[in-house]
């Protein structure tokens, strides 16, 4: 699978990475809002927690499942977003692969959101009865960013909205107009 060029050049493949909380999701699913049909969606934790109900470790088969869901829906033509917290050293060598063999436009970001930020944002959240302080503790790792500087930091001050638009301007979707399928 390594080396084998997905998509086309004009695909683009957006990498949202964060802490829990921070607002990938919201942000992805505002920039598919936003684009209309032709945008997929591959969500860590759909993939990891919905689909194979895994734990997160090093090696999970999610990992791959992650990798394999971007490529084919780049080489159906679709633009992908990949968001999740997708810790770099356990994700890192995959997002490496697919950003090498992707043959059109590759954007990273990390939603960087100081910790103090992210349990007041998970407080709001459903699992929030489910999930403490303390494992989110657990989970939390400050700027766990890739190496090489291919991502962009957005700090906590760029609301949804606003985060969108820049993502949405940055990557070129405004300038390309949705699919019919």
């Amino acid at each position: 699978m390594a080396g084998v060029r997905m998509g086309s050049e004009r695909t683009r493949l957006i990498v949202l990475r964060g802490n829990s909380a921070s607002g990938k999701s919201s942000v992805a699913a505002g920039l598919r809002e936003r684009f209309g049909r032709g945008l997929a969606l591959v969500g860590q934790d759909n993939l990891r927690r919905t689909v194979l109900r895994e734990r997160d470790r090093p090696g999970a088969a999610n990992i791959g499942l992650i990798e394999l869901t971007a490529r084919y829906a780049l080489d159906a033509g679709y633009h992908v977003v990949v968001e999740g917290i997708l810790y770099a050293d356990r994700y890192g060598a995959m997002l490496a692969r697919l950003r090498a063999d992707h043959r059109g436009p590759t954007c990273g970001y990390y939603l960087d959101v100081p910790f103090a930020e992210t349990l007041a944002r998970h407080a709001t959240k459903p699992i929030a009865d489910e999930v403490g302080e303390e494992r989110l503790r657990d989970w939390y790792r400050a700027h766990d960013l890739l190496p090489g500087g291919v991502e962009t930091v957005i700090g906590a001050g760029s609301g949804p909205a606003e985060t969108v638009d820049r993502i949405f301007e940055e990557t070129g979707l405004a300038r390309l107009p949705a699919l019919d399928r």
